[in-house]
């Protein structure tokens, strides 16, 4: 099998894969919250912010759609062992597993140096959001119980701002993930090749909403009140800022995976703290959601240690 055919079958391993098993950061409290409205709307929501996302990137990155993620990543021929990572990940991913894409997709193409980069500012994420988590909704529960349904004459408000902060999101996460991506495209696309990532990714893009999420939206549905729109709207606003500080840090990619288990576990064990008094209640949900992302990181050290072993 010829060097551009692994490329392709890579290519579209890693945008099912890394939409289908990121969709659950970005898009699973949208999706939980405004079960009122037809999937469709949702996904030509979601669809506009993600052509206009790649489209801006591809124009003022001369042809490349990773927004400089890759710099410390040169373009290499893909071999079959590139395009294995993301089909483990869309295995993963069917099963319901939040795995750090970052790791398993980039595993494979970056050197010892700079995952090593990767895992220190994934750690860094994870534990900052989970403080940052924990100190916002300890103070937030003075004020509010997101266990209460919000008032129906606000609800208008917090809807409007809950597609704010989840168009946003979308775009911030975009900018930083489309990275897993582009990994297997030339650094510089030509107008036809954007033309067809942007046709495949909207097309996953609609089998996401069509399903509701899938399997892997259930990291979002066991935690506390995510089906009310306030509680989205304030989780995917501060994910938002959260994730575009360390975008804004340098260019090594990290695991945006670890940032949202970060930020969930924060807030539940806050929400526990203040609200339920129950913190025994929250520790097998934090040690479950740490367990898989661990479990997904010692996939990617496996797939570094292989690869390396075959170069």
């Amino acid at each position: 099998m010829n060097v551009e055919l692994w490329g392709i079958i890579g290519v579209v391993f890693a945008a099912c894969s890394v939409i289908g098993n990121d969709a659950v950061q970005t898009l699973g409290t949208f999706i939980a919250s405004n079960k009122k409205f037809s999937w469709w709307k949702q996904w030509v929501f979601a669809s506009v912010i993600l052509l206009a996302t790649v489209s801006y990137g591809w124009h003022i990155n001369n042809g490349d759609i990773s927004f400089g993620r890759l710099a410390k990543i040169p373009h290499i021929e893909i071999q079959w062992y590139h395009a294995l990572a993301p089909a483990i990940l869309l295995v993963l991913t069917r099963l319901g597993i939040p795995v750090s894409t970052t790791f398993l997709v980039l595993s494979a193409f970056a050197d010892s140096i700079v995952f090593q980069k990767m895992l220190t500012k994934s750690a860094l994420g994870y534990a900052i959001a989970a403080v940052v988590a924990y100190m916002i909704w300890i103070v937030m529960s003075r004020f509010l119980n997101e266990k209460n349904k919000v008032n129906p004459k606000h609800e208008r408000v917090w809807r409007i701002g809950q597609w704010c902060t989840t168009g946003f999101l979308w775009y911030t996460w975009l900018s930083h993930d489309l990275a897993n991506i582009a990994v297997f495209l030339p650094r510089s696309l030509p107008i036809e090749m954007l033309i067809c990532m942007l046709v495949l990714l909207v097309s996953i893009l609609a089998l996401i909403f069509w399903e509701r999420g899938g399997k892997i939206q259930q990291i979002v549905i066991e935690k506390t009140s995510t089906e009310y729109v306030r509680s989205a709207t304030i989780i995917d606003g501060v994910y938002a800022i959260i994730l575009l500080y360390f975008k804004q840090m340098n260019s090594i990619p990290m695991s945006t995976t670890w940032v949202f288990v970060g930020l969930l576990c924060g807030r539940e064990l806050a929400i526990a703290t203040t609200l339920d008094k129950k913190i025994k209640r929250v520790w097998p949900i934090v040690m479950k959601d740490f367990f898989k992302i661990m479990l997904g990181l010692a996939v990617s050290v496996v797939i570094v240690l292989c690869i390396h072993g075959m170069r």
